[in-house]
């Protein structure tokens, strides 16, 4: 396993255990995001820079073997020639572009290996990087229904508070005091009327008693003058 790999499970770890604890989830999702895109930026930056010096390095064990191939065929000609020393400087030269092709063409394959792995890790870390993106919207859309179904028990409970039936039932409540009110009023009223009645009655009894008085006392004063 290599060190990427194992920082790589680390953080992811890490991420998750955060998450699970994190009373905002979204703002730790965007930081890791952000963290994410800038090691997926460096590391792709790196390959590159990898893949560039692989083909500098294949061009150096791709020259070396065309020098070596060159010098091979300029010996056998030399010998064909009978010229042996000029054979035996055309093998020389052509010895040391065989050990420069030999080194370059595994520094290339060291090269070529390194950059396989760090494509994969590469390939990894956009895939865990789409992942986190994935769970972001997830949890941005469960932050939105949940402020939405606030707003929407906020919503309904002042049209429970409003209601229709509410409503009306206050509009009955103020109309039933007044019906009472005007009620109570017209009983005063009646009463009052019957007390006047009752009064006036009362008056006219007592001066038919006080009209009895005075025919008596009449009567009374004529029979003594006689």
């Amino acid at each position: 396993m290599s060190v990427m790999k194992r920082v790589r499970d680390i953080s992811v770890a890490t991420f998750n255990d955060k998450l699970e604890r994190s009373e905002d989830p979204v703002k730790l999702i965007d930081r890791y995001l952000m963290e994410q895109s800038e090691q997926i930026q460096q590391s792709d930056k790196l390959n590159q820079q990898c893949v560039q010096h692989a083909t500098q390095l294949k061009l150096q064990y791709v020259q070396a073997e065309q020098l070596r191939n060159k010098r091979e065929e300029q010996a056998v000609m030399a010998l064909k020639a009978g010229e042996d020393d000029l054979a035996r400087m055309a093998l020389q030269e052509k010895m040391i572009h065989d050990e420069k092709y030999i080194q370059y063409k595994q520094l290339y394959d060291q090269s070529m290996a390194s950059i396989t792995e760090l494509a994969r890790q590469l390939d990894e870390l956009r895939t865990d990087y789409q992942e986190v993106y994935n769970k972001r919207q997830y949890y941005v859309a469960r932050m939105q229904s949940v402020q939405l179904q606030q707003r929407m028990n906020e919503r309904l409970g002042f049209a429970g508070q409003q209601s229709g039936t509410r409503i009306f039932q206050r509009l009955e409540d103020r109309i039933t005091g007044l019906e009472l009110e005007t009620q109570s009023l017209s009983e005063v009223r009646r009463k009052g009327q019957e007390i006047l009645l009752e009064a006036g009655n009362g008056v006219k009894n007592l001066l038919e008693v006080e009209l009895s008085r005075l025919k008596t006392k009449l009567e009374r004063e004529g029979a003594a003058g006689q």
